[in-house]
């Protein structure tokens, strides 16, 4: 039996420590309308209606990120594509199922009149109609493995929905447009499993695996709804300021030294104690008066 080549082999190995491939029919999407929405005369029907939205997400595309540069050219050599913003460009499109009485449509249509006003034709507060979306990454067995968060979520465009004869048993779909401002990964890097391998050793990894505390911080599991309070908290200890090195906080920094030896006073050298002493003995001999030729004195 021939033997496994070693690019193969760390394959395997990669792909059984990522428990497989990424399915993009494994997702979930928590949409979160402005809270005055909810707090409205219909807010019993629409509480009831926005969970039955994000049950009902036929699809939803997950948003990019975009790095926005200029040229750069110094002479006549080659330019260079220098970054100098970035954006988060585009709409997240999403679609869903609509039940016999379309609630998922009179949904949206409720979201976007808190944006204006369709008798008057006036728009609102811009803080008014804004929510958030969450997008997640599911495994195998139902656990997040990435996640992230849109801002400032709003429902741009309610597509028309196509009627025929011949969908006979086909079920209704709405798809929706939807702007957001920007958007930021919920999943810590010791979720991602990046920053726990590269600091510490294999050995380090497998010692740790039977720790609970470590485990927390891999396993995501989604407790209701959809694991959002464990997002929350993994993006806040994301945000926390680094922690000092203890062992090294009270070392000098190499600028430090260096400005430190600036401002030692200079060493007199031993070596030559009597060096002013010398260079006074000089100056008196030029300040004596200059010695006459006894020879021609009296010239």
């Amino acid at each position: 039996m021939a033997e496994k080549q070693p690019g193969i082999q760390n394959f395997i190995a990669s792909m059984s420590q990522a428990k497989g491939f990424a399915r993009t029919s494994k997702y979930a999407v928590v949409i979160s309308p402005p809270a005055q929405l909810l707090s409205g005369d219909e807010d019993r029907f629409l509480h009831i209606t926005n969970k039955q939205v994000n049950l009902h997400c036929n699809s939803v595309s997950m948003p990019g990120h975009d790095l926005q540069a200029q040229d750069m050219q110094h002479g006549s050599a080659p330019g260079r594509q220098i970054v100098t913003s970035h954006d988060y460009a585009g709409t997240i499109a999403a679609s869903f199922y609509l039940d016999s009485h379309l609630r998922e449509r009179h949904f949206f249509e409720q979201w976007q009149r808190s944006a204006v006003n369709t008798q008057t034709h006036k728009a609102n507060y811009y803080d008014d109609y804004i929510g958030t979306m969450e997008i997640y990454q599911l495994d195998g067995d139902g656990e997040i493995t990435y996640g992230i968060k849109a801002t400032e979520v709003y429902p741009s465009t309610i597509a028309g929905i196509e009627y025929a004869y011949a969908n006979t048993n086909q079920i209704a779909i709405q798809a929706v447009q939807f702007q957001y401002r920007q958007w930021y990964n919920l999943t810590s890097d010791e979720i991602a499993g990046y920053s726990k391998r590269v600091i510490l050793g294999e050995q380090d990894i497998a010692g740790r695996r039977n720790n609970a505390e470590f485990d927390s911080n891999v396993r995501f599991k989604t407790n209701a709804p959809l694991a959002s309070k464990n997002s929350e908290r993994k993006r806040l200890e994301q945000l926390r300021s680094p922690e000092v090195d203890r062992q090294g906080a009270n070392r000098p920094t190499k600028q430090e030294a260096d400005r430190q030896k600036h401002l030692k006073k200079p060493e007199v050298d031993k070596q030559l104690p009597n060096t002013s002493l010398l260079q006074e003995i000089k100056r008196q001999q030029q300040l004596r008066p200059p010695q006459v030729d006894r020879k021609f004195g009296g010239l």
